[in-house]
C-alpha cells in the first residue's frame, strides 16, 4: 500500500531555512516520479518540484518562484524524499505536500510534472510557516 508520510515543517524568520522530509513507502520510489506541492489558503496547489522517475533519466525540476532557494533530493534506499528550502520568504507560506505519479508515470516529463492531477498519492502535508 503506497503511503507517504511528511515531516520537518514549521515555524521561522524570513531568510532561514527548513529540510522537509517525505517518507514513502509501498512502491519503488526510484521506477516512479515525485512531486512537491504546496498551498496557500485561498490559492491553488501548486508544483514545487520533481524528479521523473518513468524516464529513466530522473530529471529534476523547479518551479520559477523557487529556483536557486530549493533543493528537492531522494534517496532511494531509504525510501525518503527531500526539500532543502532556504532564503525563504512570506510566501513560501503553504502547506507542502508531496507526492508521487504512479498509474499515469509515463505522462509526467519536464512540460507537465507541475500538474496535480497526474499524481496518485499525496501525503497529509507540513505546514510551513514563514515570519517577516
Amino acid at each position: 500500500q503506497v503511503h507517504l508520510v511528511e515531516s520537518g515543517g514549521g515555524l521561522v524568520q524570513a531568510g532561514g531555512s527548513l529540510r522537509l522530509s517525505c517518507a514513502a513507502n509501498g512502491f519503488t520510489l526510484e521506477h516512479y516520479a515525485a512531486g512537491w506541492f504546496r498551498q496557500a489558503p485561498g490559492q491553488e496547489r501548486e508544483g514545487v518540484s520533481c524528479i521523473t522517475g518513468s524516464d529513466g533519466k530522473h530529471s529534476t525540476y523547479y518551479a520559477d518562484s523557487v529556483k536557486g532557494r530549493f533543493t528537492m533530493s531522494r534517496d532511494n534506499d531509504k525510501k525518503m524524499l527531500y526539500l532543502e528550502i532556504n532564503s525563504l520568504k512570506p510566501e513560501d507560506t503553504a502547506v507542502y505536500y508531496c507526492a508521487t505519479g504512479i498509474f499515469r508515470a509515463l505522462e509526467i516529463d519536464g512540460s507537465n510534472w507541475h500538474a496535480a492531477e497526474l499524481y496518485d498519492f499525496w501525503g497529509q502535508g507540513t505546514q510551513v510557516t514563514v515570519s517577516s
